[in-house]
């Protein structure tokens, strides 16, 4: 049993609930090896800032054997099935690693995209965001508007083809106006999501989040697992596959030694 019935509550009120702790060191330094690998790795996967470091490596569980292991971490497997109500297989997963006055990213719905580019029929889908540092106010933590799932898909967004990182992340991301954050805010409010590194927030793919520039040496690295339902299917494959899958099998939990053993 890896989740309460009051995180569960907090997951249907609010949108997100960060659990602490869920990984441990040794783990952690599993994962560290593999972000520094992934760090090497040169193709259309990675997006990268001005000064050619990588910002964010999509397709990280197709690529790499710790992160594959990650993906089908039993914790983590059987936290998403408690929350989603059943099986579901990963739709995307991503390195971010936010460099010091690197990229910002603006303020979406994840399933924005996914409904209106990868046709994904329902918002049954969770955004898993494993912390691999600690992240705090200062270091660009995500920042959230909790309850605004209730709002359903916001039909004020648009892709903005003007923003810096157009090219990149934001091409298919459809931004919210300011004058509809304005009034989500007012009426929801807004907070950023902070916690140690070994917390995994688990969050509903209709909540509107973003993140600022990391204007700190501090390094703030999340790996992300966006998952949904197995029967709720992407039907439009104009994205390739490290952004949207293919794959629809249901995700098979590992042992609970399943990144531990990389360490040996």
């Amino acid at each position: 049993m890896y989740v309460t019935q009051q995180q569960r509550d907090e997951y249907r009120d609010r949108g997100y609930v960060l659990i602490p702790n869920l990984l441990d060191s040794i783990e952690l330094s599993v994962l560290d090896k593999a972000v520094d690998e992934m760090h090497q790795y040169d193709g259309p996967e990675v997006r990268r800032e001005k000064d050619g470091t990588p910002h964010v490596i999509y397709g990280m569980h197709l690529i790499n054997d710790r992160l594959r292991a990650l993906s089908r971490h039993p914790r983590l497997v059987a936290i998403a099935e408690d929350l989603l109500g059943g099986s579901f297989y990963v739709h995307q997963s991503r390195v971010n690693s936010k460099q010091m006055g690197g990229a910002i990213v603006d303020w979406h719905q994840d399933y924005g995209t996914y409904h209106r580019v990868d046709g994904v029929p329902r918002p049954d889908g969770i955004m898993i965001s494993i912390f691999l540092d600690d992240i705090n106010n200062c270091n660009a933590p995500l920042m959230a508007i909790p309850g605004s799932h209730r709002e359903g898909l916001v039909s004020e967004a648009a892709i903005n083809d003007q923003v810096e990182d157009h090219k990149g992340a934001a091409r298919y991301r459809y931004d919210i106006s300011r004058s509809t954050m304005k009034r989500l805010i007012d009426q929801y409010g807004i907070e950023t999501v902070t916690g140690k590194a070994g917390s995994v927030l688990f969050l509903n793919m209709e909540v509107l989040h973003g993140s600022t520039v990391n204007i700190t040496p501090l390094r703030r690295v999340i790996l992300y697992l966006n998952v949904c339902r197995t029967d709720n299917q992407g039907t439009a494959f104009a994205r390739p596959e490290y952004l949207a899958a293919r794959d629809f099998n249901a995700i098979q939990a590992a042992d609970s030694d399943c990144l531990r053993r990389y360490a040996r």
